[in-house]
């Protein structure tokens, strides 16, 4: 039987083009498109200046291609500012001017000797002064090659365009932009494989800002729990990295994207105190939770699920490196973004929200959305693995896959016309069209073919041998190659074409498809944030400017209460007249700590903008909160435990103002327990010498003594509060309910008898205790040294014993010496 054989030849195109656009092709499995957006670790490379107070700061994230610039800002010669920006990205590298003033050359020693941040600390890179100039920094700015940009544009287009986004009145971020081009450009930022003509891709500059924020350190994003990683516990996914643990972070995210799931963490990382923010935040929180809206939010949530990586995509176009799947992916993502603006046009235009969705979400997209679903063939791209079109885009391409389709019949027509011509002893032969080489007359090997020179037939030319078939050209194989051509490559040429012209299109779009990303990450967090208030029971916080502190009316603490089989809520008031220091006392595991954490976060999820674990929540002015909970105790930093609880009341010492939360729980108990008392009452002194500039404090201590000694001053600023507790027989049973007074004990005991230590060391703690408190002096107990004293006395008769008393070399002075004497000694 004849046959034709081809390589990679594309499949018959199926289905017509589409008015409306198509439903997509099924999603990939695993490995697909879903998981695209996982394949390239995202990096972040920091420019930063400072010159005369201020600084200038520009970084470029490689997850979305974006150069993100901070507008002069002024900052104290010890950088706290650039520490704060430095915290939040966490980049690969820093770059900086080689010319710096002793301030700065102070602060990147400091960061380069943290040995502890090994893993994180940012590779530290000086370039020449003269590559941070000011004219020369504009013209990288403005000479540059920007995807969303059209290549159309005029120059004066172009610069006008990038002055109403980029500040050039601040000469230090314009230096600092200058800059990190030149850093990308030498360093060749994700097209390090490139040719050297292929520029690092920018899709787009964005602006950010650190004021408004609310100051919150390391140490307190740890205790409070706010964010905590812990290995995979699957073998299989250990080397993808940490997964998020129980956590408010990990409760909250219910992110149907990853750019929502990014932006939440963004939110967490810059709590703010921004009225209009917060309260634009907590609209669309309150609207979703309206019953009537549950619906929609469900809707919209699907439709969130389908907005991909879209800044990855843009990329690779840019870079010509699109996937087949990246094109399915985009389609959905512009498909649901046309759905979601939908929708929004349909609800409230007063929430800003939902106004900027429906009118942002503009025509491109119905552009970009036609063109794909009209011009990109999903089901054929698939199967060919390579970029196809529909039918009836391009005739010339209809026509030569028309050709190539029906190639096998016609080939076999003409091998047919071939053998007739053939000798007799040839019993068959076929016609195949291979890529690149064209057609050629395939023979099998016949015994008598042997050497090379059996290869030659009068009227053919041999090619080559492969798989005991014999490969000719003929004259109709000739006539085929003229007539015909290389049709597969030629379909391909002509589809990557088109390609190239709907990326194009595309790319001359992308800054509605970054606008889409940021307004539906915004919509899938705010969904997430009202997801977890509906099924958590969240009440909706006030904020009040005028108020300096926390009123917070049966707050609940948001993990323990998932965790508890019951949970007792708790009020907390901090103010001017109720007090600014509140002195928390009681028994062990009564839920001091608790309470100094619930105040904590609820402060904290008002200050991004969620609804809170509280039937009521008022927060006023808050400008940090600073915490000293629990040591993160680690061998690399080099500090005893004690060391690191004073750093960190240390921090609070020097840095809270009179809108700041101070959470202290238990500090001075790692020293001698005169000198911890001392220095926590001395630290409470301090900020009551204050006055009314006082920081907010809530203090939980088990040193019953500050208040017995009467450690600190009487006044209306220091509130005495306690656990409510009641003592049933020789048990004592917890109410983990906050009152006004002061605990008579720590009932160190109860707790001992919980953790099952003997009884006997139970009752030799409390006498010893209650003999230390009455300034008696501690006896041994009688016991312990009658059973010291049998023990002696059976060892020293045990080694008598042993003795032979017949041995000449016995010596009974050495035994007394070595074995009597000190058994003896210790009888007596």
């Amino acid at each position: 039987m004849f046959r034709s054989r081809r390589a990679s030849l594309p499949m018959a195109s199926l289905g017509a083009t589409a008015a409306s656009f198509p439903s997509p092709a099924p999603a990939p499995g695993p490995g697909g498109a879903e998981e695209d957006d996982a394949e390239e670790p995202a990096e972040t490379h920091l420019c930063v200046l400072w010159h005369l107070g201020h600084l200038g700061i520009a970084y470029y994230d490689t997850s979305d291609s974006t150069v993100h610039f901070m507008p002069d800002a002024p900052d104290h010669e010890s950088l706290a500012l650039l520490q704060r920006v430095l915290d939040e990205i966490n980049p690969r590298s820093l770059v900086t001017s080689a010319k710096q003033d002793e301030n700065m050359t102070r602060f990147l020693g400091k960061l380069a000797s943290q040995e502890h941040r090994e893993h994180n600390r940012p590779e530290i890179i000086f370039l020449p002064s003269v590559d941070f100039g000011l004219e020369i920094s504009k013209q990288r700015l403005l000479s540059g090659n920007y995807s969303f940009i059209p290549d159309s544009v005029t120059t004066t287009e172009k610069i006008l365009f990038l002055s109403s986004i980029i500040p050039f009145d601040c000469l230090l971020t314009v230096r600092a932009l200058g800059g990190l081009l030149k850093f990308l450009g030498r360093r060749r930022i994700g097209v390090e494989l490139e040719d050297y003509n292929v520029s690092v891709p920018i899709l787009g500059f964005k602006k950010f800002v650190l004021t408004h924020l609310v100051s919150i350190d390391q140490d307190t994003y740890s205790v409070l729990q706010i964010f905590k990683s812990e290995s995979h516990p699957s073998v299989y996914k250990v080397a993808s990295g940490l997964k998020e643990g129980l956590s408010l972070f990990g409760i909250l995210n219910r992110c149907r994207s990853k750019w929502g799931e990014k932006l939440l963490r963004l939110w967490f990382t810059r709590p703010t105190h921004d009225l209009g923010e917060l309260n634009s935040r907590l609209d669309v929180i309150q609207f979703f939770l309206l019953p009537q809206n549950l619906d929609m939010a469900q809707m919209l949530h699907r439709l969130l699920g389908h907005v991909k990586n879209v800044p990855l995509i843009l990329k690779r176009m840019k870079l010509s490196h699109t996937k087949v799947s990246d094109w399915q992916v985009l389609y959905k993502t512009v498909y649901s973004a046309l759905g979601l603006r939908d929708a929004c046009r349909s609800l409230p235009q007063s929430i800003q929200l939902f106004q900027d969705i429906a009118q942002e979400f503009s025509d491109d997209l119905h552009h970009i959305a036609s063109l794909i679903g009209k011009v990109v063939d999903f089901e054929g791209s698939l199967a060919a693995n390579r970029f196809t079109v529909l039918p009836n885009i391009d005739p010339e391409i209809d026509e030569k896959k028309r050709r190539l389709v029906g190639l096998p019949s016609f080939l076999t027509e003409v091998a047919q016309k071939e053998l007739e011509n053939l000798d007799s002893r040839i019993p068959s032969c076929s016609v195949i069209y291979i890529p690149l080489i064209g057609f050629l007359l395939s023979i099998p090997r016949l015994p008598s073919m042997v050497e090379a020179s059996d290869f030659e037939i009068e009227g053919l030319d041999f090619m080559f041998l492969s798989e005991e078939k014999l490969h000719y050209r003929s004259a109709r194989t000739k006539e085929l190659d003229a007539l015909l051509g290389d049709l597969h490559c030629d379909i391909r040429d002509q589809e990557t074409l088109l390609m190239y012209q709907l990326q194009c299109q595309v790319l001359a779009r992308a800054a509605v498809l970054t606008r889409v990303l940021d307004l539906a990450s915004r919509l899938d967090v705010l969904l997430a944030l009202a997801s977890a208030a509906q099924d958590y029971g969240y009440s909706r916080p006030r904020y009040s400017p005028q108020l300096l502190g926390v009123r917070i009316q049966n707050g609940r603490h948001p993990l323990m209460e998932l965790c508890a089989r019951t949970f007792v809520p708790n009020s907390a008031e901090c103010s001017g007249d109720q007090g600014k220091v509140k002195v928390i006392t009681g028994p062990n595991s009564s839920g001091k700590s608790i309470y100094l954490k619930q105040v904590g976060l609820i402060t904290f999820m008002a200050l991004v903008g969620s609804f809170v674990p509280a039937e009521e929540a008022e927060i006023g002015a808050v400008d940090a909160i600073f915490t000293r909970i629990h040591s993160c105790e680690s061998i690399s930093l080099g500090l005893s435990t004690f060391m690191i609880d004073l750093n960190q009341v240390a921090k609070a010492v020097n840095n809270a103002t009179e809108q700041s939360l101070v959470l202290i729980d238990e500090f001075g108990k790692g020293t001698n327990t005169v000198d911890g008392l001392a220095l926590l009452a001395a630290v409470l002194r301090y900020w009551l010498a204050l006055g009314p500039t006082c920081p907010h404090i809530f203090v939980a201590t088990n040193f019953l003594s500050l208040i017995q000694l009467q450690l600190l001053p009487q006044g209306p600023l220091v509130q005495y509060l306690t656990m409510e507790t009641c003592e049933d027989g020789n048990d004592l049973v917890f109410f983990y309910r906050v009152c006004k007074g002061v605990a008579n004990a720590s009932h160190a005991s109860h707790t001992a008898a919980q953790a099952r230590l003997p009884d006997k060391l139970i009752a030799r703690g409390k006498e010893v205790s209650d003999l230390i408190r009455s300034g008696k002096p501690i006896k041994p107990v009688k016991e312990l040294l009658k059973e010291k004293q049998m023990e002696n006395c059976q060892t020293l008769v045990d080694t008598f014993l042993k003795l032979d008393l017949e041995d000449p070399n016995l010596d009974l002075d050495i035994f007394m010496s070595q074995e009597v004497l000190p058994a003896a000694t210790t009888i007596l």
